[in-house]
């Protein structure tokens, strides 16, 4: 699934795209957003806009009128030139937004409404449910603290992936953040400080925010929270399972926690589980998560 950076980076990409330009092309595979074109056409509107809030992108149209979309495990939003060869079969497109210089094109995208751009997030609808955005510019790291105190007895692990808590952290930051924090990701919320929920929140924001740098080159796209430019030591802990700790050399173990039985990596030696706090069953070996990707994403 998309995490709050890759989502960040693909709206500033579609803004520097269409943001100012007249639609000349609207296309969709969606009933419901085929409608709303039909009674209120988007052809003729104006970009005004495209912003990110954690995982959600929205698209800022004239008229009052937004495009939010949320790309859950497989989504993705492609820029062509027209005229130009998709990199996705047709059959995997959702929706088309084509100006005179760019189309935007959605893939997969599971999730997408219509919803008036002046009311957006001012009432109980998806955006006004997320915690404080992690790459917002007026993040609010006192308020993510209380959320995630609130969490209760809750892991940590598990915590941390609520957007209602904070938005933006999916699951290779959830590892990544648990890592260089030293907390053991069974540990309940509760057994936590204040003092250790704060470097919690300050650890996602700057891994989130060193990961949406606009960095020239190839490698400006290349998530990385270890600070190391070599290929594949980008990562700390996420989908190394059996591979050895980059700083004690302990073996990484892996189990698969919560809602979705998603898997975490951590370190047994830099990451111990506190007192009380139940280790891996033995079929939950270190090492191994049975389906997990072997690459970091």
């Amino acid at each position: 699934m998309p995490e709050g950076d890759t989502i960040f980076r693909a709206a500033r990409t579609l803004h520097r795209a269409l943001a100012g330009q007249v639609v000349t092309r609207f296309d969709t595979a969606y009933a419901p957003l085929a409608r709303v074109h039909d009674d209120t056409p988007i052809t003729g509107r104006t970009v005004d806009g495209v912003e990110s809030h954690g995982k959600h992108l929205v698209m800022r149209f004239s008229g009052d009128l937004a495009l939010r979309t949320h790309m859950r495990m497989h989504g993705s939003w492609h820029i062509y030139r027209p005229g130009e060869r998709w990199q996705r079969p047709r059959s995997a497109m959702r929706i088309v937004i084509e100006t005179a210089p760019f189309v935007a094109v959605g893939f997969d995208i599971p999730d997408a409404e219509w919803v008036k751009a002046s009311t957006l997030g001012g009432r109980d609808d998806a955006i006004a449910r997320l915690g404080p955005d992690l790459l917002a510019p007026d993040f609010d790291a006192d308020a993510a603290r209380v959320r995630l105190r609130a969490r209760g007895d809750q892991p940590i692990a598990e915590a941390l992936l609520e957007q209602r808590v904070m938005a933006g952290i999916g699951n290779v930051f959830k590892s990544e953040i648990l890592f260089e924090g030293g907390v053991h990701p069974r540990t309940p919320v509760s057994r936590l400080s204040d003092d250790q929920l704060a470097t919690l929140i300050a650890l996602a924001h700057r891994q989130l925010a060193m990961n949406v740098r606009d960095t020239p080159g190839p490698r400006g796209g290349t998530r990385r929270t270890t600070g190391r430019m070599a290929p594949g030591e980008g990562l700390w802990v996420y989908s190394r399972g059996g591979q050895p700790c980059r700083r004690c050399g302990t073996r990484i173990a892996s189990e698969k926690q919560g809602f979705g039985a998603r898997p975490t990596w951590w370190c047994p030696r830099c990451q111990p589980a506190p007192a009380g706090v139940e280790p891996p069953q033995a079929n939950e070996a270190p090492g191994h998560v049975a389906g997990a990707p072997r690459r970091p994403r």
